[in-house]
């Protein structure tokens, strides 16, 4: 694997509580491009996005940011992923801007108003709804919140744990067309996820794991997407051996 790939897993092999959750997992994501990690619950994708970041130990094998090999160089490897999980947590109290404002400042970056507020608009959070408290938002509008951070962090790789679950069909279109731009603009995308039609319609790649094993991989062919019945075909085959 060169080093023209963000994101590498060489022979990834990882334990939690005596099992072996992911068993000599490899692939790597280059520059640019959205990897999509497919499978069914249990199958290792929580896992792998946790050892990427460094909260799980690999028994052998290694996982590479941006160049830098996770156990050897953590903090270094951390700056430069923007991670996203399921449910982010952001203050109920506080509007968006001034979640923005909090966690840039517990991170560390600068982050002006001006800067803010085009995060926002790239988002297309609707200017009306940035002054209100986020008890009151929607998932798809919490999720355009927890996206501007990422963005307003300006790291090239972002980690995504299932962004989609529980958004309606137009935020998920939505936030599909962001992570594309995003994406296009070179940005490195990992996204871990159990929808089949949404990777398909996302990902320039995606890798099928289960039970801890890649079992297969599927290429975006040029100016098209990956077919959603070929990869349905394989999850419901590996699902069901």
């Amino acid at each position: 694997m060169g080093a023209e790939f963000k994101l590498q897993a060489e022979q990834l092999r990882v334990q939690r509580a005596g099992r072996e959750v992911l068993a000599g997992v490899s692939f790597a994501v280059a520059h640019g491009e959205v990897y999509g990690l497919l499978g069914g619950n249990g199958a290792g994708k929580s896992t792998t996005l946790a050892t990427f970041l460094g909260f799980l130990p690999a028994a052998s094998g290694r996982v590479i940011v941006n160049g830098l090999d996770v156990r050897a160089d953590l903090v270094a490897a951390r700056r430069a992923i923007a991670y996203l999980p399921e449910a982010a947590s952001l203050y109920e109290h506080l509007d968006a801007r001034e979640n923005l404002r909090y966690f840039l400042q517990l991170a560390g970056v600068h982050g002006d108003e001006a800067d803010i507020e085009a995060a926002l608009d790239r988002v297309s959070l609707g200017a009306d709804a940035r002054g209100l408290r986020l008890r009151g938002y929607s998932k798809g509008m919490r999720q355009k919140v927890a996206i501007a951070l990422a963005l307003l962090r300006n790291t090239g790789i972002l980690l995504l744990d299932e962004p989609t679950s529980g958004l309606d069909p137009t935020a998920i279109d939505e936030f599909h067309d962001l992570v594309r731009g995003l994406a296009d603009a070179g940005k490195t995308v990992l996204m871990v996820t159990h929808d089949v039609y949404g990777a398909c319609q996302l990902a320039d790649r995606i890798g099928l794991l289960r039970s801890g094993h890649l079992v297969d991989q599927f290429q975006a062919p040029a100016g098209g997407r990956i077919d959603t019945e070929t990869v349905h075909r394989a999850f419901s085959a590996k699902a069901a051996a």
